[in-house]
């Protein structure tokens, strides 16, 4: 078993120990003296607080800048449970993001044809007065409803606010619908409650941590991370499943190189090895749980010998990474993960899940799953907002009605004109996400945007969206403005300060701003009373018991918890917010929606002869597609490489770096080259790369051309029933050893 030393070394070049900065700065093997003394070293450091924004684990720490206004380094914030004092290679890295030469810098508004990136530079007035002007016209013709937020940043909750006062409530982050929701969906009807973020797990004190398809170490959530190595240290056992042998596969006692789409084989096989040789907690079942007969006989014939004809894993070590988690119960995790999306049963695949969790009483046990508390703090008050007349579940009569957010998939199928559907929408407003790589299916976004009437996009960067947009609003970055506060839930409530640490650069502006002119322009205006978000953000602490005057200086403030319930106590009477106020093994929800009360296996599609099934996932310098282009981040990886196993690079005669373009089952071929990599670490049925690269727009100087990306090959959606989670991992590539003739877009 790796200590804990190797695994921050390898799944995160050093947690924390990597100095990203202005120029070559000296790495400070301890940085506590200069975080207590800033003027440390005779270099006269000021500070200023913030949460990052280059991943949504937004991490609380300290920018540190010189005297004459520098940023000199980023660190974390000792008192942040997010992130306990460190950094991870991205958050140390986000001045690059501030840095970066090729930011948006002044508002654009089009002059050619959408996709063309033909724009001139407008005035604030001149950009805000069109985006105003057209958000009139569209709630005249259409109605305000017919307007959608698309948002995954910091800013949405501004742009949010503007459009409620306008009369529309569709804002959607696409992380929802491509991301988490089917675990939300699949614990709220387990437990009563969702997972979360940060997810409300106890890695620190788990005696056995079971990853199915969670890459801890490469998609780099910071606390978890730290908490998987100290409990490394301690002895936790680690069981990984997975058809790449990743980071954390090499930290585990059992990698399960899997057969991809059979996860929910193998869950429902542990679970039946748990119940029928009576392993599972027999207080916790009978006390808290609520169908535990109908689960026994529901998976009597799913034994090890059934799923290994499904998953190749051996009947054997089913039953032995089955004792482990029970060996170690309750205080075993089986982690819900966080891009969940995968073969559009989704949904059932995290019940069952959550039901090995229950059947082992880990929900509420320490070194399981903890309550988390949040604190509460209102809104500036402000009237009213009007009742919509019509929302986006129109577009969906009688579907998804477990759901509770809005979908961004739905978004864009109902801006695609159907005589079907009661909603068409006519106009996105796109605040930091980059819809061309983040939803799947770029042909069906294409058409979407080609029927909006309007598109306006908020961004810092030159991403393949703003080329689609009618208006270009730049933002300026975290590090050049003041945000909400980042209330977040966690083992003690707490509160977190971002504010400008510099002046925003070129001609930028925050989105609290932004939204604020465009709803004056709008005559709303009364919706968003303050002046200046100072003024919102501390009457907000005021009543929070604090002040931005005393955030300014700590950055984060932890309270104590109300009451002492991190963890159920011994034989406590619960009820859990569920129809029978149980645990739902069988789910009474999901029965009176028409579906499966209890999980069952799907036989998914397999690749066909010469194909191989596309994986991705992350790595821990990159967040998605939003740090392609940083140039610190770039430094330390400026592209992707495929991932072949040796059988197949013989089969194919293909070499270590070589570059080969990939063609997809719908003859969809990559725009760009990839290069591969040779490696037994991924099963031979299989291909991976990470996501985020293959950049076709020229004004990322640093990445565009870099490697392939995987969305533009994610061309089958496999839709979940019950949330409409757009699985992306039924798509398969082959290879072409020379540069196509043309590529299909």
């Amino acid at each position: 078993m790796a200590n804990r030393r190797q695994f921050l070394k390898y799944s995160a070049l050093g947690i924390g120990g990597m100095t990203i900065g202005l120029g070559a700065c000296k790495y400070i093997d301890d940085f506590t003296e200069i975080k207590n003394n800033p003027g440390a070293l005779n270099v006269n450091l000021t500070r200023t607080p913030t949460y990052c924004e280059i991943c949504f684990w937004q991490c609380a720490g300290w920018v540190y800048k010189t005297k004459d206004g520098q940023i000199w380094k980023i660190v974390g914030n000792d008192d942040d449970q997010h992130s306990n004092g460190r950094f991870c290679p991205r958050g140390t890295g986000g001045v690059g993001m501030y840095n970066d030469e090729d930011r948006l810098k002044t508002p654009l508004i089009r002059t050619g044809e959408r996709g063309e990136f033909k724009f001139r530079e407008a005035s604030w007035d001149e950009a805000l007065d069109l985006v105003a002007e057209n958000m009139k016209k569209i709630a005249a013709e259409h109605g305000p409803e017919c307007i959608a937020l698309l948002t995954h940043g910091s800013g949405g909750k501004f742009f949010g606010e503007t459009l409620k006062a306008f009369g529309s409530d569709n804002i959607a982050a696409p992380s929802y619908a491509q991301c988490r929701g089917p675990r939300e969906v699949a614990f709220t009807n387990t437990f009563g409650e969702g997972v979360g973020s940060p997810e409300r797990i106890d890695i620190r004190d788990t005696k056995c941590l079971v990853l199915i398809g969670s890459h801890l170490g490469e998609n780099m959530h910071n606390g978890q991370v730290q908490e998987m190595s100290a409990a490394i240290d301690k002895g936790a056992s680690i069981i990984t499943v997975d058809p790449r042998f990743s980071v954390a596969a090499g930290k585990s006692k059992f990698w399960l190189p899997i057969k991809p789409a059979t996860d929910l084989a193998l869950l429902l096989s542990w679970i039946h090895v748990i119940i029928y040789e009576d392993w599972y907690d027999k207080e916790y079942v009978e006390k808290y749980t609520y169908g535990f007969e109908f689960l026994k006989e529901h998976v009597k014939t799913m034994t090890p010998e059934w799923a290994y004809g499904k998953t190749t894993i051996q009947p054997d070590i089913i039953r032995k990474t089955a004792k482990e988690m029970v060996n170690a119960a309750p205080s075993v995790i089986i982690h819900p993960g966080r891009h969940v999306t995968w073969y559009g049963d989704d949904t059932q695949r995290m019940r069952a899940v959550a039901i090995l969790n229950a059947i082992l009483g880990s929900w509420g046990r320490r070194g399981g799953y903890y309550n988390p508390s949040k604190i509460s703090v209102p809104n500036y008050p402000h009237p009213e907002y009007p009742t919509p007349t019509k929302t986006w579940r129109d577009a969906f009569p009688g579907k998804y009605n477990l759901v509770d957010e809005t979908l961004a998939s739905g978004i864009c199928d109902a801006t695609i004109p159907s005589i079907d559907r009661a909603c068409n929408f006519k106009m996105w407003l796109v605040n930091g996400t980059n819809l061309i790589n983040t939803l799947p299916d770029n042909a069906k976004t294409l058409r979407a945007i080609e029927n909006l009437d309007f598109i306006a996009v908020v961004d810092t960067m030159p991403m393949e969206i703003v080329s689609y947009a009618d208006v270009v609003l730049p933002e300026c970055t975290y590090l050049e403005r003041y945000d909400t506060l980042r209330v977040s839930p966690h083992r003690k409530p707490s509160i977190a300060l971002r504010m400008p640490a510099v002046e925003p650069k070129y001609n930028t502006k925050p989105a609290w701003w932004m939204a604020k002119q465009l709803a004056e322009k709008l005559g709303i205006g009364h919706y968003i009373p303050y002046n200046t978000i100072e003024e919102m953000l501390d009457w907000q602490l005021k009543e929070a018991g604090t002040s931005l005057e005393e955030m300014q200086k700590v950055g984060v403030k932890n309270y104590e918890r109300d009451w002492d319930d991190l963890f159920f106590t011994e034989n406590e009477d619960v009820e859990f917010f569920t129809n029978t106020g149980k645990i739902e093994l069988y789910s009474t929800a999901f029965a009176q929606e028409g579906f499966d009360p209890m999980p069952n296996y799907t036989e998914h599609p397999q690749p066909p002869e010469g194909f191989y099934r596309l994986n991705y996932g992350r790595a821990p310098m990159h967040t998605f597609s939003r740090t392609a282009n940083n140039p610190n981040l770039t430094d330390l990886m400026s592209e992707n490489v495929l991932w072949v196993n040796p059988k197949v690079a013989s089969l194919w005669g293909l070499k270590e770096a070589q570059p080969v373009w990939l063609i997809n089952q719908d003859g969809i071929v990559s725009t760009f080259p990839i290069k591969v990599r040779v490696t037994e670490r991924i099963r031979w049925d299989s291909v991976y790369m990470v996501h985020g690269f293959g950049h076709n727009q020229k004004q990322l100087t640093r990445a565009y051309g870099k490697g392939a990306s995987d969305t533009q090959l994610i061309s089958h959606v496999m839709e979940d029933p019950i949330m409409g989670g757009t699985g992306m991992r039924g798509n398969f590539v082959s290879f072409l050893t020379e540069k196509p003739e043309e590529a299909v877009l």
